[in-house]
């Protein structure tokens, strides 16, 4: 049964299907994703109780995400690299395996310092599978069905908040251990799932959607570039640089507002632990379904139609949740806050099905896992200081909402950059196909 996932449907790839090897490598990256966030948030959820049993404040607190945040950066290009020469779904099995390892590290730890080496390990081991598995989709799905391919497996980048409802609930029902020590069990099945996924050829597709011809005895070609030819290559694409920064200014807000936000539900409006880790989680499920949903019909509605349309719907959604995340933080009531905020993850999400495709789209099949690793370093350099923003905030002014408003004009800024990749996008995107025909 080894590798028979993600096989062709009818023996030979089907340059008309939106899903010529079926659907099931995409339900497999998909719960790659989801399992990842979910143990990532965790924390999230139980951080008022760990904060009680070790005492440590908010700026050491604040500083967790940010110490994994750097580890993870260093291992992004390594990653590219690997995800460019090496089976993409073994990679992917071995860090979902060490996911496993680290979560259930962190609900051992004897001590603060324990626990904040197993979060590091654990963004380091996260950080290892982006690029193998953004590769994979692009030769699994063809342009036509990247969007959709993309959003449902980033979705679970905001679908975490499953992580931080799991993680307040268990907590209060049982202990912050038992959050970590439940979440090892699907670690260790989701590694067992990946290995039976099928390996693609690289760049099969592309070249069956640009010529027409299944290059049937064409073997992959062995050969790369050296490492930083291949990289100064990616770094010539406007599209990727553009949408790069953008997202990772949006990922410096998001990083500082969501992880503090059960915290200041539970010191400003007086919730439990159990109920604000649910209602956080809720507002990031329900707002990330929600737009995800206008997000795939906008860019699919926009894609073609208009000049970027895929970059105009997340760069706009971006640009209008941010303003009125800004707005929510003023509200001096849980009910307002909790509307505005899923307003405001609503209209940020519509990103998620249209930046990545478009990323697709426009980095060639044999550099694509160094692409995405180009995209993971800034998302991770992004998420690396926004917790730590707002901790030290909350300690030198006595207020989480102050460092949260710090966050705002960088996600708007982040949101205007996405637009302007529109100028280069069909430009890049045009000359990947031309590259694949010849």
């Amino acid at each position: 049964m080894v590798g028979t996932l993600g096989s062709p449907r009818t023996g030979t790839i089907d340059a008309q299907s939106r899903a010529p090897f079926g659907w099931a490598p995409l339900v497999v990256l998909f719960i790659v994703g989801l399992v990842d966030r979910i143990e990532h948030n965790l924390l999230s959820g139980v951080l008022p109780l760990i904060q009680a049993e070790w005492g440590f404040s908010d700026t050491a607190a604040g500083s967790i995400p940010t110490a994994a945040a750097l580890a993870a950066a260093v291992v992004s290009l390594p990653a590219g690299y690997l995800a460019d020469r090496f089976s993409r779904t073994r990679i992917i099995t071995i860090v979902v395996f060490c996911w496993a390892i680290a979560t259930l590290g962190s609900g051992l730890a004897t001590g603060f310092a324990m626990f904040y080496l197993m979060r590091v390990f654990l963004a380091v081991a996260e950080n290892i599978d982006n690029p193998a598995a953004g590769s994979l989709l692009a030769d699994y799905y063809p342009p036509a069905s990247r969007a959709k391919a993309y959003g449902l497996t980033r979705v679970t980048t905001y679908l975490g908040g499953v992580g931080t409802l799991l993680g307040g609930l268990l907590a209060e029902m049982f202990s912050w251990r038992t959050a970590f020590l439940i979440m090892v069990v699907p670690g260790l099945l989701t590694a067992l799932l990946v290995w039976f996924l099928r390996e693609p050829r690289r760049g099969e597709l592309d070249r069956l959607v640009a010529t027409g011809e299944a290059p049937a005895d064409k073997p992959e070609p062995p050969a790369k570039p050296p490492f930083w030819t291949q990289f100064r290559q990616v770094l010539t694409i406007p599209t990727l640089l553009f949408v790069c920064a953008g997202l990772s200014l949006l990922s410096l807000g998001l990083a500082g507002i969501f992880f503090w936000l059960p915290t200041l539900m539970v010191r400003t409006f007086g919730a439990s632990v159990g109920a604000a880790g649910s209602l956080s989680g809720l507002i990031t499920i329900a707002g990330t379904l929600i737009g995800t949903l206008v997000g795939s019909w906008l860019g699919r509605k926009w894609h073609g139609t208009r000049k970027g349309g895929r970059l105009l719907a997340g760069g706009g959604g971006i640009t209008a949740g941010s303003l009125v995340l800004a707005g929510a933080l003023s509200m001096d009531s849980l009910v307002g806050l909790t509307a505005l905020v899923l307003l405001a993850c609503s209209l940020m999400s519509i990103a998620i099905p249209n930046m990545t495709a478009c990323l697709a789209d426009v980095v060639p099949a044999a550099s694509r896992g160094l692409g995405f690793a180009v995209l993971q370093l800034l998302l991770t350099a992004g998420t690396a200081f926004g917790s730590l923003v707002v901790g030290i905030a909350s300690d030198q002014f006595e207020s989480l909402l102050y460092g949260m408003y710090i966050l705002v004009l960088p996600m708007a800024v982040g949101g205007l950059l996405t637009l302007g990749a529109r100028a280069s996008f069909e430009r890049d995107a045009r000359k990947v196909m031309e590259a694949a025909r010849g």
